[in-house]
């Protein structure tokens, strides 16, 4: 059974605010710092979720299989589920979730209880699904990490359950997300460090006329998890780079955010649409004395609004009901 545990006390004072960023042209400006609010020092933390049905924050720490929630009225966080790796999770319209896992597996967890909609895949037996996302129609996009061939995947799937391939040549399948006016969407392939437009059709699902928005030259920092706010700005991790930049719909950084370790993986708004939440890594590979703030989660107030992330609405045994945001 779940726990509650007090808050940890704040590792250290986060004293990096927001600053000039080093490149050329990037016009910067002062906000309030990014805050540490939980520091379990996950080893992957991700996935970073608002849940309106009990206004909690809900995260992964991946490897570990491990989800936790986020209370900010009482500032006290839990333990939420344990078990086998879960690379990314969505809000169905019943308030359950659904759990996309290693070698494909898909399943929702409801009261306590797992319901499996998809084994396994066979493409996926040697790694497991990465970052997701529901789509306005209630379909899931579920990317995957890369196989033994260093080839990674991205599915849809269905609202009846049904799943199907819709990329196959991508190097590690990352953050996603939709434009204000869902006509468009955003694919992250930290393997290729770039987030990559395509037209996006709600009706069918479909996607057409890839062009690349955002690219980091090299391979490290990398791009990880994103989210985009209201007025269509990307909020997109830079893993190895300890910051989350701010991108215009041009692909150009107009801010950015530094934080107080490097491996940031993902971002996420709640509350009333200005709270930003901030995943990073690196808890089981560095020391609390070398790096206090590794695997900890943030979180940081900004001018900005973001939007509630549409529920998945896949049916298991009969038709999920509530509309796309309740």
């Amino acid at each position: 059974m779940a726990r509650f545990m007090p808050q940890e006390r704040q590792v250290r004072q986060v004293r990096r605010t927001w600053i000039r960023h080093a490149y050329k042209g990037t016009r910067m400006s002062r906000r309030q710092q990014p805050r540490l609010i939980v520091q379990e020092r996950c080893a992957t933390g991700e996935g970073p979720l608002w849940n309106p049905f009990d206004n909690q924050l809900y995260w992964a720490d991946i490897p570990r299989g491990r989800i936790y929630r986020y209370d900010p009225r009482s500032g006290r966080h839990e333990l939420w589920l344990s078990g086998p790796a879960v690379g990314g999770f969505t809000i169905q319209a019943d308030g359950s979730l659904l759990l996309f896992m290693e070698r494909g597996r898909v399943q929702r967890w409801q009261d306590g209880q797992a319901t499996t909609i998809i084994d396994e895949l066979p493409a996926e037996r040697s790694t497991r699904f990465n970052d997701v996302i529901a789509d306005p129609a209630g379909r899931v996009f579920c990317g995957t990490m890369p196989d033994d061939q260093g080839r990674a995947r991205l599915y849809r799937l269905e609202t009846d359950g049904s799943i199907a391939l819709v990329l196959d040549d991508l190097g590690q399948s990352n953050g996603m997300g939709f434009t204000p006016d869902a006509s468009g969407f955003y694919l992250t392939d930290t393997r290729a460090n770039t987030i990559t437009r395509f037209s996006y059709d709600q009706r069918s699902g479909e996607l057409s006329d890839p062009q690349i928005a955002v690219q980091l030259p090299g391979e490290y920092p990398a791009l990880d998890g994103l989210t985009i706010d209201k007025d269509g700005y990307l909020w997109a991790a830079h893993y190895g780079g300890g910051c989350l930049a701010r991108y215009d719909e041009q692909g150009r950084e107009v801010d950015r955010i530094t934080l107080p370790t490097s491996r940031v993986t993902s971002a996420g708004f709640g509350g009333d649409g200005g709270d930003l939440y901030i995943t990073t890594a690196g808890g089981e590979e560095t020391t609390p004395e070398e790096d206090p703030a590794a695997g900890g989660l943030f979180h940081l107030q900004v001018p900005a609004i973001g939007r509630e992330e549409f529920r998945s609405r896949v049916r298991i045994g009969q038709a999920e009901s509530g509309g796309d945001h309740g």
